[in-house]
C-alpha cells in the first residue's frame, strides 16, 4: 500500500500541474483500480466525461461496471468505446472493445475484419 500511496502522491502532484491531463487522470483511476474500485470508478468518470476520445478509458470503466455487477452500463460503454475508437482509427482498442463486448453479451463468435 505504501507503494500505491508514493505513486498516487507523485500522480496528484501531476495533476495539481495540470488537471486537463488526461494521461494522469487514467493513471490515477489505474492505481486506485488497485486499492479503491469506487474511487477508480470516479476517475474514470471524469475521463468519459471530460476527454472522451481518450479510448483507454472505455475498457478499463466497463471492466469495473462488470465487477460491480452493473453488465448494462458495461454495455453502454463498451459500444460507446468501440464507435470513438473506430472514428479515432485506433483498431487495437476498438478489438479490445468488441471482445470485452462479445463476452459480456456471450457473443462466443470472433468476427472477422
Amino acid at each position: 500500500m505504501e507503494r500505491n500511496s508514493t505513486r498516487l502522491d507523485q500522480l496528484f502532484e501531476f495533476y495539481r500541474e495540470d488537471p486537463n491531463d488526461a494521461f494522469t487522470l487514467y493513471a490515477i483511476a489505474t492505481e486506485y483500480l488497485k486499492i479503491d474500485p469506487s474511487k477508480a470508478m470516479e476517475y474514470y468518470q471524469k475521463l468519459l466525461q471530460d476527454h472522451e476520445n481518450y479510448t483507454g478509458t472505455y475498457y478499463h470503466a466497463g471492466k469495473l461496471h462488470e465487477s460491480f455487477g452493473e453488465k448494462e452500463k458495461a454495455e453502454q460503454i463498451y459500444k460507446k468505446g468501440m464507435l470513438i475508437s473506430q472514428r479515432e482509427g485506433n483498431r487495437h482498442a476498438y478489438s479490445e472493445l468488441q471482445q470485452a463486448f462479445n463476452r459480456l453479451m456471450d457473443l462466443d463468435y470472433e468476427e472477422d475484419e
